[in-house]
């Protein structure tokens, strides 16, 4: 006799396949919007409003070369990811957690943007982690 689970595994692992295409989606754009924010932050420094003295403190050209850097290797990764390869899924969970951590340090910069893409970062995350595909 077949052991059945109901349709729980099912259903979530039919959630994660589609918030896996999402999580791709959302990492091409978030890679993107890194490097149109990078791009606004090399190009006038005085864009970007700083409230705060922080200790982790860097010039916005600095912080806005290290968005378009990762800007532009989250938009790859999104792609691998996008194509279904294992490279694409471990980089992407790496890039993701990477991207949480330097929206954390541009808080002093722009606080609700930061905590957007933190969410929408934890969200690609989870997406990536809990989906399994199936090996045929």
């Amino acid at each position: 006799m077949a052991h059945t689970t109901g349709p729980e595994p099912t259903l979530k692992q039919g959630l994660a396949a589609g918030t896996t295409i999402g999580a791709g989606i959302l990492l091409l754009v978030i890679g993107v919007l890194s490097i149109l924010q990078g791009i606004s932050a090399v190009a006038s420094d005085d864009l970007l409003v700083v409230g705060y003295d922080y200790i982790y403190k860097l010039n916005t050209t600095g912080w806005g070369w290290i968005h378009i850097v990762l800007g532009i290797i989250e938009v790859i990764v999104a792609i691998g990811l996008l194509r279904g390869t294992t490279w694409g899924r471990t980089a992407a969970l790496v890039l993701a957690a990477l991207s949480i951590v330097e929206n954390f340090l541009w808080i002093p910069y722009y606080p609700a943007w930061s905590i957007l893409i933190i969410a929408l970062d934890v969200v690609v995350i989870w997406a990536i982690s809990t989906y399994k595909p199936a090996t045929a």
